[in-house]
């Protein structure tokens, strides 16, 4: 690693404070206002080795409970974004407002350095103590930079790349600055992006948090991107006043929140109260076209009921009170607690997945086999009333063509040759009151289409054999690895099933997509430790290796691998030797088929986070300069091709 001689150092600091031209147009404004409050406020001397001041012990604690929910949160998202760069050296931060640093998830590779430069908990990193720095000038900026190697003002910092955004509060306050710091030796702007985008999920689940209680108005200007990243989020009361905007709203909206904290929500939108809150009863998932009242430009929104409305008991309906039954209290079961993730699909799909929860709502699951759509169901049943019923799982897949339909829908006595002579109950009767997971429902015989049709609309099976309709209230859950669009086109599904089995389709990611890959690989290797009772570690090169793999089996391969690993190593530690010769020298049969990829249709046109940044960017240059495609490339330094291509490939269009 080379750091600038002091002499080069001391030049470059004289010359773009002495208002050098050449100087001062390869250095960041921030960064030359800071160098002068460097030398004219805090009297540093760049040369001076300054010591890191670490707070007490007493202090560190006293600060991270007065942020005890800002950590909690920003906890998950610290160690995803540490993941998206981890091999590179990074250090991942999260300071208060005077710089003290409170959170550090380190790479391996940098924890000593780091800790030689004083990125510790409980140091203190503003540009008092410290001079120019990522996480101190940012919590003086209040807007993401990069402070790179000489661009800090202490040359024993300049082996140093900083890049920092702040977290700001519902109500407009930077609380809080994240920060990813390395020494390495080029300023990465993507990571910059990243750092970003981590800071606004944050924001996001502080928002949601902070006014759970709360109405919650969720829009963007295009229908599609609602209930992602770069959605814009107002919190109201029930007066229709304004408690909250979130950092997307403010600049969609072009407010500051100075303007909209207070003010009723006809001021800001053209619509009713009553309107929004019907929206919000009607739970609606498909956002609704909506003004402003200034200008009229279209947005779309959805409404969030607050939390203790969507646990209010659903009303008894009069065949419940007809038959005398007592009315059903909502469960407070989180149902998805132990599938948690930092991976933004799979908080996604559980985010989702609970606000349809007991709204009778049938959920599709898509994704390649072994990717957890069964755990995912199972979870989604038991977040629910209907916990404690029955949950009864049929993979249409592997029942014999002949025995599915009275596995399904039961016999009675004598109904064929063959049969129990005491009839049976079939699986839809056996999960009445719970749930009926139908796996691998693109594979369910088209004949049997239409009578499964029958008993979700009529809610009534009649057995083989018999004649006498059984009434039943069962919950749908259904899943497949096929694209069921490409069945109804070649006529082998049938179009008013898939709709009625469709109210809302998430899509499992593909173990090789999760970016939360060595959390699961943890998480699943504790499970079976437990499971064989004995303690099971691994090494850091053992976890790397099975975190690049690519999974062809997903979730169920991988589970496998780590309860074999956990027999064999008989409570050692895991190492690259104990790996599957399949894991450690992987070969073209460990590739996903074309065939698998084809058949699951992502729901948006994200691959990856540097993508969604990259669009989400690529969307607000576009609104802000009212979608004029010349000044746009040229602001984002790109040609109008380039910009064409990058519209056309995340689905961009200018509004009609």
């Amino acid at each position: 690693m080379q750091y600038p001689q002091p002499s080069e150092h001391i030049r470059l600091i004289d010359s773009v404070l002495a208002g050098n031209r050449d100087a001062i147009a390869q250095m960041d404004p921030a960064v030359r206002t800071s160098w002068q409050r460097c030398t004219a406020d805090y009297q540093l001397d760049p040369l001076a080795r300054r010591e890191p001041v670490v707070i007490a012990h007493a202090d560190l604690n006293e600060r991270q409970e007065r942020l005890a929910r800002l950590l909690a949160l920003a906890k998950n998202e610290m160690t995803s974004l540490y993941q998206q760069v981890a091999g590179s050296g990074y250090a991942i931060l999260l300071t208060d407002m005077d710089g003290v640093i409170l959170n550090y998830v380190g790479d391996p590779l940098f924890t000593n350095a780091a800790a030689r430069s004083g990125l510790q908990n409980g140091a203190v990193w503003s540009e008092e103590a410290q001079g120019t720095n990522g996480m101190g000038t940012c919590i003086i900026e209040c807007r993401p930079l990069v402070v790179h190697k000489e661009a800090h003002f202490l040359a024993q910092h300049t082996g140093l790349t900083c890049s920092a955004a702040p977290i700001v509060d519902p109500r407009g306050k930077t609380i809080a600055i994240l920060d990813a710091s390395s020494e390495s030796s080029m300023a990465q702007q993507h990571t910059m992006v990243l750092v970003n985008m981590s800071a606004q999920t944050i924001e996001n689940r502080l928002f949601l948090c902070a006014f759970r209680n709360d109405f919650i108005l969720r829009f963007h200007s295009r229908p599609e991107f609602v209930s992602t990243l770069g959605e814009g989020a107002l919190a109201f009361d029930g007066s229709g006043n304004v408690l909250g905007a979130n950092r997307s709203a403010l600049f969609q909206l072009g407010l500051k929140c100075d303007n909209v904290l207070g003010q009723s929500l006809s001021q800001v939108f053209d619509t009713t109260l009553d309107a929004l809150l019907a929206l919000g009863r009607r739970q609606s998932f498909h956002p609704t076209p909506i003004h402003t009242s200034k200008d009229g430009r279209r947005f779309f929104g959805i409404v969030q009921l607050p939390e203790a409305a969507l646990k209010t008991p659903a009303p008894v309906s009069r065949r419940d009170s007809d038959e005398g039954r007592p009315q059903r209290e909502r469960t407070t079961s989180a149902g998805f607690e132990h599938l948690e993730s930092s991976d933004a699909v799979i908080s996604e799909n559980i985010r989702r997945a609970r606000m349809i929860t007991d709204r009778d709502i049938p959920l599709l699951i898509y994704g390649e086999t072994g990717t957890g759509k069964g755990v995912f169901a199972k979870a989604f049943h038991d977040g629910s009333v209907r916990q404690g019923k029955p949950f009864i799982a049929v993979n249409c897949a592997s029942i014999p063509e002949s025995l599915i339909e009275s596995e399904l829908f039961g016999y009675r006595p004598g109904a064929f040759t063959g049969a129990n002579r005491k009839g049976s109950r079939g699986k839809i009767a056996q999960a009445n009151g719970g749930s009926l997971f139908l796996d691998e429902i693109g594979d369910m015989p088209l004949a049997l289409q239409a009578r499964l049709l029958r008993v979700l609309e009529e809610k009534e099976v009649v057995p083989l054999g018999g004649e006498t309709p059984e009434k039943v209230d069962v919950n749908i859950i259904s899943a497949t690895h096929r694209s069921l669009p490409e069945l109804m086109e070649s006529g082998r599904f049938r179009e008013d099933l898939f709709y009625r089995l469709h109210g809302m389709s998430i899509t499992m990611p593909a173990l090789r997509a999760r970016t939360d890959k060595r959390e699961l690989i943890a998480k699943l290797l504790w499970l079976e430790q437990n499971r064989a009772n004995v303690d099971a570690t691994i090494t850091h090169e053992a976890l790397e290796i099975l975190a690049r793999y690519s999974w062809p089996g997903n979730i169920r391969q991988l589970c496998n691998i780590l309860r074999t690993l956990v027999a064999l190593c008989g409570g050692k530690a895991i190492s690259v030797d104990d790996l599957p010769p399949e894991v450690k020298q992987p070969t073209v049969l460990s590739a996903p088929s074309e065939q698998t990829v084809e058949q699951v249709e992502p729901e948006t046109p994200f691959d990856d986070p540097l993508s969604m940044a990259e669009c989400t960017a690529l969307l607000r240059e576009l609104e802000a300069l009212r979608w004029n495609i010349a000044k746009a490339a040229r602001k984002l330094g790109l040609s109008r091709n380039t910009l064409y291509r990058k519209m056309k490939r995340y689905g961009i269009k200018p509004p009609r």
